[in-house]
């Protein structure tokens, strides 16, 4: 599961924040904490001398680059896990975590607005949209007690919520201003034919929506059998049960796959109302392009 530097990235952490600090019992009833030291972390550091290496040999011109992520991903990391101290503990507020997460979703929704600015109201929309898939996605899992309620488990699934959620609702909506503008003599037609702004633009609607979902659909497929999971790493690391492992691992894949369903189909409802005028109009907007 994929993220960048900033938006994701600090946001997906704390998916998996709440494990990697949490103590895990093994099936003998002990318990074993995934701590790798200094000593290891700073072994760890020689795959970022490998990857600089083999810049440096192909003269990719990336070395800076690929210093300086590893670097600002080092300390994001730092800072959010002593940050989660005051969320993940049994006896801390559920105060806490609330302010988290509005903390999360106005961050997540500040990054879509830059990365897709050429969307007209892209900052409520998209604000509306994580906060729909959170309240979908943790109402079933708290709704049904498949987790406690508490603050090391509202934060991490939150996180997984919104960091997940955050490539497909960029890519939904750029496609569909582009679709909108590269596609506007057929909608026109259709539009000039009788059709409603929704059935003119429902094509592509459903277009944008598949293109957006197919790539999660396909990382689902893949679990297990191309790729292990970092939730399941880490809890086996940690002396988790790899069968508990497993069903955490599932539920967290659903989660994902339900909140990426949830906010792309909210984010591009939103958008296509934002197209069309009251007069059943297409409106004129300028798309632009943008580094994500």
């Amino acid at each position: 599961m994929s993220a960048g530097p900033m938006s994701a990235g600090a946001v997906q952490l704390l998916a998996w924040g709440g494990d990697a600090v949490s103590l895990v019992s093994s099936s003998d009833g002990s318990t074993n904490r995934a701590d790798i030291g200094l000593a290891g972390l700073a072994a760890s550091g020689i795959l970022v001398a490998i990857a600089v290496a083999i810049s440096l040999w192909r003269r990719l011109g990336l070395e800076r680059s690929l210093l300086w992520a590893s670097l600002r991903a080092l300390v994001q990391l730092m800072i959010v896990g002593f940050a989660l101290k005051l969320v993940v503990d049994p006896g801390d507020s559920l105060w806490w975590s609330a302010l988290w997460l509005a903390v999360m979703l106005g961050f997540a929704a500040w990054t879509t607005k830059r990365r897709a600015p050429e969307v007209p109201a892209v900052l409520p929309l998209s604000l509306l949209a994580y906060t729909a898939a959170g309240l979908v996605t943790l109402g079933v899992l708290f709704g049904f007690g498949v987790y406690e309620l508490e603050g090391r488990t509202i934060v991490p699934l939150a996180g997984m919520v919104v960091g997940n959620s955050l490539a497909a609702t960029v890519l939904v909506s750029r496609q569909l201003m582009t679709v909108a503008s590269e596609q506007r003599g057929v909608i026109e037609g259709r539009l000039a034919l009788g059709l409603s702004a929704a059935d003119a633009f429902q094509p592509h609607l459903r277009s944008a929506l598949r293109t957006a979902l197919v790539p999660q659909i396909e990382t689902t497929k893949a679990v297990g059998i191309v790729m292990l999971p970092g939730a399941m790493v880490g809890l086996i690391l940690a002396g988790a049960d790899p069968a508990d492992a497993v069903k955490v691992q599932v539920s967290v894949m659903y989660l994902v796959l339900g909140s990426v369903a949830t906010t792309t189909a909210v984010m591009s409802l939103g958008i296509s109302r934002e197209l069309f005028t009251p007069a059943q109009q297409l409106r004129r907007f300028e798309t632009t392009s943008t580094d994500s």
